[in-house]
């Protein structure tokens, strides 16, 4: 294992995870990150069983992740519940990791335009009109929240997860530029739009979008 390969970033499954899987096998690194949209038909941990033993392993939810209640279990009740990073800085082979799942959505928040709703309280407020409040639909839960993303903004990390893309490809979002930005990572990582690429943004800080089955190294090298 070398310097670069201690962690791996899987782009979006959707079903297979054999590249991820193969990868562990040839890298044998102390951490892989999986970037969202994984179409669980069973427990996450069943498809990784073989690698478990082998590697930490840390997601983020991207919005497959949230079709069905099904998907949504799969994910969010598996053996590996404990290792989202989604809104939290986690410490990972020696290096701090941010992570942002999920997607922006219209009906909540689509920078550059203002959001709908502060956050979740704000919605369940206003929804529930004097009411006992109501839980989140499966779609409201995928979202970006403004509140939240604003509280991640002031932590510091190495490295920043995403599912949706910054600024650097033509379908991000300058938001999280400027989150990245803020938290003063060095490289981002993101999933959700199926292509490989590497740029460099403001403040040196380096975009690596990971395609769907691909696997990239800490330097953006793609396994």
């Amino acid at each position: 294992m070398s310097r670069q390969d201690r962690i791996l970033f899987a782009g979006d499954p959707h079903g297979n995870f054999n590249p991820i899987i193969a990868a562990v096998h040839k890298h044998r690194p102390e951490a892989v990150i999986l970037l969202g949209d994984y179409d669980l038909d069973k427990p996450l941990e069943m498809y990784l069983e073989e690698i478990s033993p082998l590697t930490e392993i840390w997601w983020i939810p991207g919005n497959h992740d949230f079709q069905t209640p099904e998907k949504y279990n799969n994910l969010f009740n598996s053996a590996l519940k404990d290792n989202a990073l989604h809104l939290k800085v986690t410490e990972i082979a020696g290096l701090k990791v941010a992570g942002l799942g999920g997607i922006f959505l219209g009906r909540v928040w689509y920078p550059p335009k203002e959001p709908v709703w502060a956050g979740k309280q704000h919605y369940l407020l206003d929804r529930a009109a004097g009411q006992k409040q109501r839980k989140l639909s499966l779609k409201y839960l995928s979202a970006i929240w403004p509140d939240e993303f604003d509280a991640l903004k002031s932590l510091q990390a190495d490295i920043l997860v995403t599912h949706e893309a910054p600024g650097s490809h033509r379908y991000g979002f300058h938001v999280i530029s400027e989150l990245a930005t803020a938290m003063g990572v060095k490289r981002l990582f993101h999933g959700h739009l199926h292509e490989n690429y590497n740029r460099n943004i403001k403040k040196n800080i380096t975009v690596h979008g990971v395609a769907n089955h691909s696997v990239a190294d800490l330097l953006g090298n793609y396994c």
